[in-house]
């Protein structure tokens, strides 16, 4: 079944509403393969193809719309049948909400995207096997220090999707991508470090198999000998993949699902300071360099780009259709779901605006200071209603612009609002991470390090 027959499917459960009743139909048709490579051999491999049908039945009542789901993982008539059936009676049974209902058009013209390589369906299944086998040799082989690889894996998805509704949206979209990801161990019979690397791309060819790798060896190898330090305040320098993903919890605090509960320290400080001039972040779907690119949001309007810091100033939050009638705005074209659930707000595209000043020239500025290259339970270290976080990290100590020793067993605390309050440096390198996050390295004034 093609894009286009997903969009007639979609069409023609919606042309099935009844008199009063808004409805709105999801569907996505998937390929994925994966491939796990270890110790010179193939571990597993997988490749899974599968459906989804996601419904929403509206029915306005007591001022508000009374809502009802239902899903099915099959195509088959009978099954669709059914999954309307189900949606329309939990419709019967929901509570009205004062500010439900689906999305309507808003006249944003769609950026539409190229994010479609045949060259991924044309790749063989031998060819993704040699993939993970060559990244696993290419780490074994990185280093005399590399005692092992934890896992080293190929994987690939396809997406097709389209969706209609009652409202008058009918949007279709279709993507491919393809990443390599491996984990090596070096160190000797007293100590193991572990690094990390990857390659993101449209299809196979775009890979980079040796890049994936030295990341990796890197980060592992540079860890050897690594000890704690006596507590002290330092300058905080982060890797621009690491740095993307503590943008990423900051994005999770713009989205006005957070506004809109009470979970975020930056609610009602639109139009204020809170963060360093250095620092503009940028929600941008039609970025084809992020994975997360894409035509149209989950709700079917087209994506575009949101800035949410500019030179340091709050300018909003991102928002689907329900969120933004809560706060009393428009949506942002930033609804996101999976044919199998309700439409959710979260970043796509985030990506820091990239600075003037490359890596080393950065590194080389830093008098005394720590790049970290990792931190233990990130996610579950910060408190996203304040802010606070407190997290384990360890990387490299810097000393007049020199990498030093390396340090392990370390604690980093602060406050997110306060951290993007000390940004000092923004590099001129912007790297991309599978989930379609960007960031380039990043440089904060001091900040607290628990030793020992």
């Amino acid at each position: 079944m093609s894009g286009r027959d997903l969009g007639d499917l979609a069409a023609g459960l919606v042309a099935r509403a009844v008199p009063g009743e808004h409805l709105e139909v999801a569907v996505a048709r998937s390929t994925s393969t994966t491939v796990k490579a270890y110790d010179g051999e193939i571990e597993s491999f997988t490749s899974a193809e599968s459906f989804g049908v996601g419904i929403r039945v509206l029915v306005e009542r007591d001022g508000g719309f009374a809502q009802g789901f239902a899903h099915a993982g099959s195509f088959d008539p009978d099954v669709l049948d059914e999954t309307l059936r189900d949606a329309r009676d939990n419709a019967r049974f929901a509570e009205a909400d004062p500010f439900g209902g689906l999305a309507e058009p808003d006249g944003v013209a769609a950026v539409v995207q190229d994010l479609w390589r045949d060259e991924l369906a044309a790749t063989t299944p031998e060819a993704r096997i040699a993939l993970a086998l060559e990244l696993e040799r290419a780490a074994r082989a990185g280093h005399s220090a590399i005692k092992g690889v934890r896992v080293a894996s190929y994987g690939d998805s396809a997406v097709e999707t389209a969706l209609a509704s009652t409202a008058g949206i009918g949007a279709e979209d279709r993507a491919t991508s393809c990443w390599l990801s491996v984990s090596c161990l070096a160190g000797d019979e007293h100590e193991t470090h572990t690094g990390y690397g990857s390659s993101v791309a449209r299809h196979p060819g775009g890979l980079d198999v040796a890049e994936a790798a030295d990341e990796a060896v890197q980060q592992a190898v540079r860890l050897i000998g690594a000890r704690q330090v006596p507590s002290q305040r330092l300058v905080l320098v982060l890797e621009p993949k690491l740095a993307a993903t503590v943008l990423g919890i900051v994005g999770s605090m713009l989205s006005g699902e957070a506004v809109v509960k009470g979970r975020t320290p930056f609610a009602d400080r639109v139009g204020q300071a809170i963060a360093s001039p250095l620092l503009t972040l940028v929600d941008d779907p039609t970025d084809v360099r992020s994975l997360g690119a894409d035509t149209y949001d989950g709700e079917g309007l087209a994506c575009r780009r949101n800035v949410l810091i500019e030179q340091g100033t709050l300018q909003g939050f991102l928002h689907n259709s329900a969120t933004a009638r809560r706060a009393g705005t428009r949506s942002t074209g930033s609804a996101v779901r999976g044919s199998r659930s309700l439409p959710g707000v979260a970043p796509r595209a985030l990506a820091v605006a990239p600075g003037s000043r490359p890596y080393a020239e950065l590194l080389a500025g830093v008098d005394h200071g720590i790049l970290v290259q990792s931190m233990a339970g990130l996610h579950s270290g910060v408190n996203t209603v304040s802010g606070d976080f407190s997290v384990g990290a360890e990387g490299l100590m810097i000393r007049n612009g020199i990498l030093a020793e390396p340090v392990r067993e370390v604690t980093i605390a602060s406050t997110l609002p306060r951290l993007l309050l000390d940004l000092v440096a923004v590099g001129s390198e912007i790297e991309w991470l599978p989930g379609g996050s960007g960031s380039a390295a990043l440089v904060f004034g001091e900040v607290a390090l628990s030793g020992s």
